[in-house]
């Protein structure tokens, strides 16, 4: 997946606050005794609310009939229970105000005789009222039931006591023969086993099967262990993949070495193939200035008579001078020491290469165009790039055979926003062999190998070039002639070749 450039932000919602439960902070025994009690209570209320209206109409009813079998026995024999009270029973016979009979309650018995009117006495007990049209007197009948009422409510409080009892029987029986087993064991174990895993002991951790109920508590333990054992299988798997990682660092730790080793010899190797070169590119180079001296040594030796001129002199003392140097590269190269870096202006260097070829070559019959501005400089070694325009140019003559023409222009160039000096050399010689084009700068890649060509000097002169940071480049021209491009960098010298991938792109 590609990493965004711009990372969106995104505000979380905040969490929702935690409601506090009275019951949180309590164990689960204390809860469920909390629980029972409150519902034992809550149950109790329930029940006394329930039962409490039908108990009251129960015994309402029964003190009417009690009441209306008093008013018969009255009515059979009124002589016989007019002053008896049997049974909390109160007996009354004659008018409304000798009985304390209320006017509507007479007024309705009045109305309807020998129908029976239900009324309260004073004390607020049942009374029964009839009107005896033969006799024209009231009886009445009325009933004080204390000891029924308080059986009543006894067998009222016994019965919620009861259920109350038979609850509490129940939650005991819980606490003590179910919960302890299905409930509080299987906590504990699972408390124990998490507590194995925090320190560590592994032989404890996982709960066994015998104790596990069959229950869904069973299923989260055994859904535990299974999560415990993969966890440590996983684990396992880790430390042995850890295991074979370190061994596999210290064999690759061992191969490192082993290839350091080799790069440091081959870097030695490499160095003394490079200083071989050097010294067969050296002597190779070292021929042209020499033979310069020696035409000017010989012409001294056969007119001593006459005077070396200043502009003689000159030309033997830069050659001297280019011997020295040619002898201090080689020392260079020898100690690891870069490449001087000085203000080079490339018209210059080109000019005092072809000087140094037109006299070594015979090239007086080649003409040269140098179309390179004076602003055009580098940062770099004078002498090494020298070295490598005279074995161009030295080239692109031999190629020619000492006639033709050769032009050499310069371009600014940017590429990968650094600045390049581009310097292009062309000839109208015969071009390049195809065969020989992919591996021209090879050492020992030359078609002449006679006295004048032995095939280190475009070898050399690319080597100094990517020491400069830059890159040198050879084709043939469209109909005939040969071309090479010499890019470097105007102001950072990096001291090295581009690396693989990171050439410059042409």
């Amino acid at each position: 997946m590609t990493a965004m450039n711009e990372q969106v932000e995104t505000t979380s919602p905040a969490p929702a606050p935690r409601r506090r439960s009275l019951l949180g902070p309590m164990r689960i025994r204390k809860k469920l005794i909390l629980l029972h009690t409150v519902f034992s209570l809550a149950l109790a209320t329930i029940l006394m609310l329930a039962i409490r209206p039908a108990i009251h109409e129960v015994v309402a009813r029964a003190e009417e009939d009690k009441c209306r079998l008093a008013l018969d026995l009255l009515r059979a024999s009124p002589e016989r229970l007019s002053h008896q009270s049997p049974d909390g029973l109160e007996f009354a016979v004659g008018g409304p105000e000798v009985i304390a009979l209320d006017t509507e309650v007479a007024t309705a018995a009045m109305a309807a005789p020998g129908s029976v009117v239900m009324t309260t006495t004073a004390s607020g007990w049942p009374r029964a009222v009839t009107w005896d049209a033969r006799q024209k007197e009231f009886l009445a009948a009325a009933i004080r039931s204390d000891a029924f009422r308080s059986g009543v409510l006894r067998l009222y409080f016994f019965t919620v006591a009861a259920l109350i009892i038979v609850y509490g029987l129940i939650a005991l029986t819980l606490e003590v023969f179910v919960l302890p087993r299905q409930v509080y064991e299987p906590i504990r174990a699972l408390l124990r086993a998490d507590d194995a895993v925090q320190r560590g002991r592994r032989a404890d951790e996982v709960i066994p099967d015998s104790r596990i109920p069959k229950d869904e508590l069973g299923e989260i333990m055994r859904s535990r262990n299974e999560s415990i054992m993969k966890l440590r299988q996983q684990e396992e798997a880790l430390a042995e993949a850890l295991e074979r990682l370190e061994l596999v660092a210290n064999d690759l730790k061992r191969k490192n070495h082993l290839l350091e080793t080799v790069q440091r010899n081959m870097a030695d190797q490499d160095r003394l193939v490079s200083l071989g070169m050097m010294s067969a590119g050296l002597a190779h180079e070292m021929n042209t200035p020499l033979a310069v001296l020696k035409g000017s040594v010989e012409r001294i030796v056969e007119r001593p008579s006459e005077r070396v001129d200043d502009q003689q002199a000159q030309l033997m003392l830069r050659v001297v001078q280019r011997l020295e140097r040619l002898g201090e590269s080689l020392l260079d190269f020898a100690r690891v020491r870069p490449p001087s870096q000085e203000t080079v202006r490339m018209y210059d260097v080109i000019c005092e290469a072809w000087t140094l070829v037109r006299i070594d070559r015979e090239a007086r019959d080649v003409h040269i165009d140098i179309q390179v501005p004076s602003s055009s400089e580098i940062v770099g070694d004078p002498d090494r790039l020298t070295q490598v325009w005279v074995n161009l140019l030295r080239n692109a003559a031999d190629a020619m055979n000492g006639q033709g023409a050769i032009s050499i222009s310069a371009e600014l160039q940017t590429r990968d926003d650094r600045e390049w000096l581009s310097v292009t050399c062309e000839d109208d010689g015969p071009g390049i062999d195809p065969d020989v084009l992919p591996r021209l700068f090879e050492p020992f890649t030359s078609t002449r190998l006679d006295a004048r060509g032995a095939g280190l000097g475009l070898a050399v002169a690319e080597g100094i070039v990517r020491e400069h940071g830059g890159v040198l480049l050879a084709r043939n021209g469209h109909e005939r002639g040969a071309i090479f491009e010499v890019v470097l960098p105007v102001r950072q010298f990096v001291g090295a070749a581009p690396s693989e991938g990171e050439e410059v792109s042409l």
